[in-house]
């Protein structure tokens, strides 16, 4: 991943959790990343924005439709007109569920879900710049969509973001396409089909980068948090998947 400060059209420059128990996914992101957290004031419906070191790295808003949606991570994209890309969106058959929303002199947002009923979310900066660490120990590293509507799911974030791709591999086992700026790649879009769960609306997952994935799964089991998949050795690290104490989901990279 490129410097905090480097965020083309359409990259991740932001993530937050919906968790239907605030004090709780506090304490279990503090206990497991090192995370600190504030509270903001009613005028920012509470927001909390976690850090690590005093560089910020993730928000969190309470789940509003907790019981009926389990509570999950969401991704904000880089725009320069949250207005432009709201109405893209739509042209390229997704929903605005939000926004576009000034957001105080932070920036502005939008939060819509994509035709195959991912959430995403778009992020128009001002003073709020997105994430300042990524890709050590404690940050987010990377962003992955995974659905069953591949193909259609790559032209989506085409149109509606701007998205320049590079495909990765297109075999029947593996097809994988990235978000590619020059030399730099910021996000990936996975085929899912062959493990996703029948039905359920697609997702983006974030990986965290932590120096030791075993470790890290055994303290998340302490917090109250579930082991999803367990470790394996990749070409890319040491991956692993894990839900939170509140059961989101969230994953690991060493």
């Amino acid at each position: 991943m490129p410097t905090p400060t480097d965020f083309p059209t359409g990259a991740p420059l932001w993530i937050d959790l919906n968790s239907s128990d605030v004090d709780a996914s506090r304490a279990f992101y503090e206990g497991l990343f090192g995370w600190s957290s504030v509270a903001a004031g009613p005028e920012f419906g509470n927001y909390v924005t976690f850090s690590l070191d005093d560089r910020q790295v993730a928000g969190m808003v309470a789940n509003s439709e907790a019981g009926t949606i389990r509570d999950f991570w969401t991704v904000y994209l880089e725009t320069d007109d949250a207005e432009t890309t709201a109405q893209a969106i739509t042209g390229a058959g997704g929903f605005v569920v939000m926004g576009p929303h000034q957001v105080g002199p932070m920036g502005s947002m939008v939060v819509a879900t994509a035709p195959d009923r991912a959430v995403v979310g778009a992020w128009q900066r001002d003073q709020m710049r997105g994430f300042q660490a990524v890709a050590e120990p404690g940050a987010p590293s990377w962003f992955e969509l995974h659905t069953t509507e591949y193909d259609d799911a790559v032209q989506f974030y085409q149109q509606a973001f701007g998205w320049q791709t590079a495909t990765m591999s297109d075999t029947p086992e593996f097809r994988y396409t990235q978000l590619q700026v020059g030399d730099e790649v910021y996000a990936g879009v996975m085929d899912a089909s062959a493990y996703w769960p029948s039905g359920d609306p697609a997702a983006w997952l974030v990986y965290v980068s932590v120096t030791d994935a075993d470790a890290t799964l055994a303290r998340a089991v302490e917090l109250g948090g579930a082991i999803v998949d367990e470790p394996a050795d990749t070409p890319f690290g040491r991956l692993a998947t894990l839900s939170d104490a509140t059961g989101a989901l969230i994953k690991i990279v060493a």
